[in-house]
């Protein structure tokens, strides 16, 4: 599932797909303990899909869009971070002078 069809969606779509990927995920999970998985690139797959059917749900309830979207709109760069002096080390400790 691609962006851009996720954003084609209705809200209630967007529920009722993330919850039967969800399933598949714990279908998957179940398979992988009591028998082997023919494909194992699924559970990545099935995990970014959930992951983008709530990115474009938590956008619409804030009413911004998705941040993928917006990225490359506006490219900002940041000031690079100060830098902390170094740590001094403790002098080594010299060995016991010989009697």
């Amino acid at each position: 599932m691609t962006g851009a069809e996720v954003k084609k969606l209705s809200v209630e779509e967007l529920k009722a797909e993330t919850v039967r990927l969800r399933e598949k995920l714990f279908t998957l999970r179940n398979q992988a303990t009591t028998e082997k998985v023919e494909d194992l690139s699924q559970f990545r797959k099935v995990r970014k899909d959930i992951a983008r059917l709530l990115t474009e749900r938590s956008a619409r309830a804030k009413g911004q869009k998705p941040a993928a979207a917006s990225a490359g709109a506006a490219k900002t760069k940041k000031a690079p971070a100060a830098k902390k002096p170094a740590a001094k080390k403790a002098p080594a400790k010299k060995a016991a002078a010989k009697a």
